[in-house]
């Protein structure tokens, strides 16, 4: 079981990569096939059931071509 922090943490990252991801134009099928990745695991990552490694992380942020800090700032922007 995960702390309740934790838990806001996760839905607010899923909240911030489905926000980065319309933005850019792609669908969530398009972004797993890009990161190599399972569509339903970014399904649940924006979902706020599943949080992402560090390494996913970079990469995805690599793929949204938005600076891995970005994303993790957003987050904490909206946790506060």
């Amino acid at each position: 079981m995960l702390p309740m922090g934790a838990v806001k943490i996760q839905k607010a990252f899923g909240l911030v990569l489905r926000d980065v991801r319309t933005k850019a134009g792609l669908s969530q099928e398009r972004l797993a096939l890009n990161a190599g990745l399972d569509r339903t695991y970014i399904s649940l990552l924006e979902r706020g059931l599943r949080q992402p490694t560090l390494s996913t992380l970079f990469q995805l942020a690599e793929i949204l071509e938005v600076a891995p800090a970005t994303l993790v700032a957003r987050t904490a922007a909206m946790v506060q």
